[in-house]
């Protein structure tokens, strides 16, 4: 995104990666805040899936159908169309490892594995979780990061699969693709065996076979709250975007939206010649919510409600309450902010309780 926005300026642009397209392990998901903002992703390869199935310990699942679909995505599909996109507007692709970055006064000199090293005016970082390039992007500490990881099964089924687990911070998910499940398993707080774990005994319990399924893993960003206000996003010639400047919601793991975002706006400042403008445009445009969703994750996932996990409550209070409902759609959409549903629950949490008991009586009176 960044790439194709300053080749299409007319600068000269570089993109440097070593693996180019290739299946990143994710679901693959792309809300409609992501393809309204930018629709061409509406006419790449993808698969629509407008139902949901929601599953958290001691209530039944309960069924979802989404108002906007989510577009699921093979990552190695998905990066294909961007790089495309870059190379369509003028920059230069090189499939190459960096190695290392010098500043020399106010160039940069990048090693790659192969072939001489290039200089140039300025970097943007968009190296992942696991960068390499300690002295641009975000700082990792221990607590800024969760692990993800599961299979590409040979299967298919038309909707989507979530799994909640109480003392989880995290979840399960099935997504369908086209032509295969991605199916993983996210979490911070417990190994990787752990999770694995879980992952398998779930996959077995639904009779979904993962025997000689392609398995992955991954770092994935998710910063502790305390890490938010002195997240490097920006330094003197270089901005960091997407998951290697910690731009992942810690709720949901979302990471796609805000890197295609993030690249968008690096690309669109540097090219107007405004840098310095970026750091403060992402935090106003959706990382200081992301801050606060960093404050809410534990609750979400690991606090209790009337005397059970909230991860249930959600589901029973979903069955009952109009209002739930309304607030969940727009949070599969992702045209809700966290401090917007903090207000929205907050302001309707009577008229919200009231619903969901007239509701729970009218169902007893109805039950046979």
């Amino acid at each position: 995104m960044a790439a194709e926005r300053l080749a299409s300026a007319g600068l000269r642009t570089i993109l440097i990666d070593e693996k180019l397209a290739w299946e990143k392990p994710c679901g693959g998901g792309v809300t409609w805040k992501a393809y309204h903002q930018y629709p061409f992703l509406q006419q790449a390869t993808n698969r629509a899936v407008r139902s949901t199935w929601l599953h958290a310990d001691h209530t039944e699942p309960l069924r979802l159908d989404l108002q906007q679909p989510l577009l699921i995505f093979s990552r190695r599909e998905l990066n294909q169309l961007l790089l495309d996109r870059a190379s369509s507007a003028g920059a230069e692709l090189v499939s190459s490892r960096v190695t290392g970055i010098d500043r020399l006064a106010s160039t940069w000199r990048i090693a790659t594995r192969s072939g001489p090293s290039l200089t140039c005016d300025f970097l943007i970082v968009a190296t992942g979780a696991r960068n390499p390039l300690r002295q641009v992007g975000t700082a990792w500490t221990p607590a800024d990061s969760m692990i993800a990881l599961g299979y590409y099964i040979a299967s298919d089924q038309s909707h989507i699969d979530l799994r909640f687990f109480a003392g989880l911070e995290g979840y399960i998910w099935i997504f369908p693709r086209n032509g295969h499940l991605s199916a993983g398993i996210c979490g911070k707080g417990e190994t990787a065996a752990a999770l694995r774990q879980r992952l398998e005994h779930y996959l077995r319990g639904r009779g979904i076979s993962y025997k000689d399924a392609k398995f992955y893993a991954h770092m994935l960003p998710s910063l502790d709250p305390s890490s938010w206000s002195g997240n490097r996003l920006a330094g003197p010639g270089w901005l960091a975007v997407g998951d290697a400047a910690g731009l992942v919601d810690p709720v949901t793991g979302e990471g796609i939206y805000y890197a295609m975002r993030s690249g968008d706006l690096a690309g669109q400042l540097l090219a107007e010649g405004r840098p310095e403008a970026y750091a403060d445009s992402v935090r106003s445009e959706f990382a200081d919510d992301l801050a606060y969703a960093a404050t809410l994750a534990r609750r979400v996932y690991l606090g209790r409600f009337c005397g059970g996990a909230n991860t249930t409550r959600l589901l029973q209070f979903l069955r009952r309450s109009p209002r739930i409902h309304a607030v969940m759609q727009e949070l599969f959409a992702g045209t809700i902010s966290y401090r917007e549903l903090r207000t929205r629950i907050r302001g309707n949490f009577k008229s919200t309780m009231a619903e969901i008991a007239v509701n729970s009586f009218l169902r007893r009176m109805v039950t046979p």
